[in-house]
């Protein structure tokens, strides 16, 4: 219609009101694949620093002790995850809170050290 003046539609990347709903995709799904990952090399190092305090011969003090704190750390870490990919299952999953970061890396850490003293 050449007379007709044009009806500009409504663009959604022009205007906030008109935005969808965040569409997350496949990026929650990724997320708790990469959680299960993590929680399994740590089991697996659970695992190995336990077979290594069995195996031991006369295992002291300190290697009983070390692999205690292992176990102890595993645990605290598998309930941190788990709370983490049960976040992840809602729509909007809440941000990473610093204090649950923050007792992440050090499981992370406190693994790596007694793992190493386990050894020595």
């Amino acid at each position: 219609m050449a007379g007709s003046p044009r009806l500009e539609q409504p663009r959604p990347d022009r205007d906030p009101g008109l935005r969808p709903d965040r569409d997350p995709g496949l990026q929650p799904e990724r997320t708790r694949l990469a959680w299960r990952r993590t929680t399994l090399s740590c089991t697996l190092v659970a695992i190995l620093a336990g077979r290594q305090v069995v195996q031991h011969r006369g295992p002291g003090p300190v290697v009983v002790v070390a692999g205690a704190l292992v176990l102890l750390v595993w645990i605290a870490f598998m309930a941190a995850a788990q709370l983490r990919m049960r976040a992840m299952s809602a729509g909007r999953p809440p941000c990473l809170s610093a204090r649950t970061a923050l007792a992440l890396a050090g499981c992370t850490c406190a693994l790596a050290v007694l793992g190493a003293a386990i050894l020595v």
